[in-house]
C-alpha cells in the first residue's frame, strides 16, 4: 500500500518541474511565432495559421494520448510527448533557417501532439490525489507555468543576441533555447515520475472510495455530455482557451505594428503569462473553498475586463495590464473547468473523458487562432476584442443557467446532477 500524501506530493513535484520546463519552451516561442509566421509566408493574414494548426494536431492528439496512456501508463506516456516538444522546436527552428513556411507549419503539427500530452498532465496531478485536494493539487501543476511565465519571456532577448553572435537570425534564439528546455523537462518527467501514477491512482480509489460516483456501469462520452456539470466543464475550458489564444496571440503583431521592440513585446507577454500561472495555488483553493461555479465567473469577469483594456491604449503599461487579466480569467476558467469536470467521472471514464475534453479544447483554439490573423487583417485589433467579448458572454449565460437550475454546493466535491 502507497503513503498516498507522501508519493502524490512527490508526483506533483514532478509534473510541476515538468511544466515549468516545457511551458517555459512553449512561452520562449510565443511572442515570435506571428511574426516569423508573417515574413516566411509574406502575408499578415497568415499569422495565427501556425498556432491554428498546433492547437487543430493537439486536437486528436489529446483523445489518442488519453487512449495511448491507459496502454503505456503516464510516466512513459508524458515523456513521449514532451520528446515531440524537442523534435518540433528543432523543425521549427530549421524551416526558420532555411525560409520554408510550409515546413514550419510542420513544425508547429508536432508541438501540438506535445502540448496536448503538456495539458493532460494536470489531470495526472488529480488522479493521484484525494477528492478534497484535487483542485489544489491541479493548481500546482498549472502553477509550473508561472516559472515558464517568467523564465520563457526573459530568455527571448538573450536568446535572440546569440543566434545573431552565431550569425542567424535573431528571431532563431527562442526555437534554439525552447529544444534544450524540452530535453529537460522529458528527462524530468521519465525519471520523477515513479511508481507509475496509474498504480497510485488505483490505490486513491481504493482507499477513498465514498468520493466516487456510485454508478457502477462505465458510461460512454455521449451519455457524460447528458450531464449538466459536464456541459458547463467542458466549454469552461474550450471556449476561455478559445479567446485567450485570439488575443494573446495576435498582441505581439499588433504591438510591432505600433513600433514596439522585442523587449517591449516580451515584457507584455511576461505580465500575460504570469496572469495565467503565478495564482493557480489561489485559484485551487478558491475552487474546494467557494465552489466550481464562482470561480468561473470570477474568469469570466476578468475577461471581460482585459477585452475593454486592450484596445484602449497601445502602450506597454496598458497592454501588459489587459493581457494580465486575459491571463488570470483564463486560469480561474481552465482550473475550474478542470475540477469541475473531474468531479463527473468514475476511474474508468476519465482517460478518454479527458482526451475528448481537450479534443473540444484543442479545436476551438485552432478555430480562434487561425481566426484571430484574418480578423486582425481585415478589421483590426478593437474587432478582435469584440469578438473575443462576445464568445465570452456565451460562456457567462451558460455558467449562470447552470448556477440557477442546478444550484450545486460550493461545499461538494461533486456538481448537482
Amino acid at each position: 500500500m502507497f503513503d498516498i500524501r507522501r508519493v502524490s506530493k512527490r508526483i506533483i513535484a514532478t509534473l510541476f518541474a515538468a511544466q515549468s520546463l516545457s511551458s517555459a519552451a512553449v512561452i520562449a516561442m510565443a511572442p515570435i511565432i506571428p511574426i516569423v509566421a508573417t515574413q516566411l509566408s509574406g502575408d499578415n493574414s497568415m499569422a495565427g495559421l501556425p498556432n491554428s494548426i498546433g492547437h487543430l494536431s493537439s486536437a486528436p492528439a489529446a483523445f489518442l494520448w488519453g487512449l495511448l496512456w491507459d496502454r503505456v501508463g503516464r510516466r512513459f506516456g508524458l515523456s513521449l510527448g514532451l520528446t515531440l516538444g524537442i523534435l518540433g522546436a528543432g523543425l521549427a527552428l530549421i524551416s526558420f533557417q532555411s525560409g520554408s513556411f510550409l515546413l514550419f507549419l510542420v513544425s508547429f503539427a508536432i508541438l501540438g501532439f506535445a502540448r496536448a500530452a503538456m495539458q493532460l498532465g494536470r489531470f495526472i496531478a488529480s488522479e493521484v490525489s484525494p477528492p478534497a485536494q484535487r483542485g489544489q493539487a491541479i493548481s500546482y501543476v498549472v502553477l509550473g507555468g508561472t516559472v515558464g511565465a517568467v523564465l520563457g519571456p526573459l530568455l527571448v532577448d538573450p536568446s535572440g543576441k546569440m543566434a545573431l553572435n552565431l550569425g542567424w537570425d535573431e528571431l532563431a534564439g527562442p526555437f534554439g533555447i525552447s529544444i534544450l528546455l524540452f530535453i529537460i523537462a522529458a528527462a524530468v518527467s521519465f525519471l520523477g515520475l515513479r511508481p507509475e501514477p496509474n498504480e497510485i491512482a488505483l490505490e486513491v480509489d481504493r482507499q477513498f472510495p465514498q468520493a466516487e460516483k456510485e454508478t457502477s456501469a462505465t458510461r460512454s462520452i455521449k451519455e457524460l455530455l447528458r450531464l449538466p456539470g459536464v456541459q458547463v466543464a467542458v466549454p469552461a475550458m474550450g471556449l476561455s482557451q478559445m479567446v485567450m489564444v485570439m488575443v494573446m496571440g495576435m498582441t505581439s503583431l499588433h504591438m510591432k505594428a505600433n513600433r514596439h521592440e522585442l523587449d517591449s513585446i516580451s515584457l507584455v507577454f511576461m505580465a500575460h503569462t504570469l496572469g495565467m500561472f503565478a495564482f493557480s495555488i489561489l485559484t485551487g483553493k478558491l475552487v474546494d473553498r467557494w465552489g466550481r461555479a464562482p470561480v468561473i465567473l470570477s474568469g469570466v469577469g476578468m475577461l471581460l475586463a482585459s477585452f475593454v483594456v486592450a484596445p484602449i491604449d497601445t502602450t506597454t503599461f496598458s497592454l501588459a495590464v489587459a493581457l494580465f487579466l486575459l491571463g488570470l480569467g483564463w486560469n480561474f476558467c481552465f482550473v475550474g473547468g478542470s475540477v469541475l469536470l473531474s468531479d463527473q467521472l468514475q476511474p474508468a471514464e476519465r482517460s478518454r473523458t479527458q482526451g475528448f475534453n481537450d479534443v473540444f479544447i484543442g479545436l476551438a483554439s485552432a478555430v480562434g487562432s487561425y481566426g484571430s490573423g484574418l480578423i486582425l487583417a481585415a478589421w483590426g485589433y478593437g474587432t478582435l476584442s469584440l469578438i473575443a467579448a462576445v464568445i465570452v458572454l456565451a460562456l457567462l449565460a451558460l455558467v449562470l443557467w447552470w448556477s440557477i437550475k442546478h444550484n450545486p454546493s460550493r461545499k461538494k466535491l461533486t456538481s448537482i446532477e
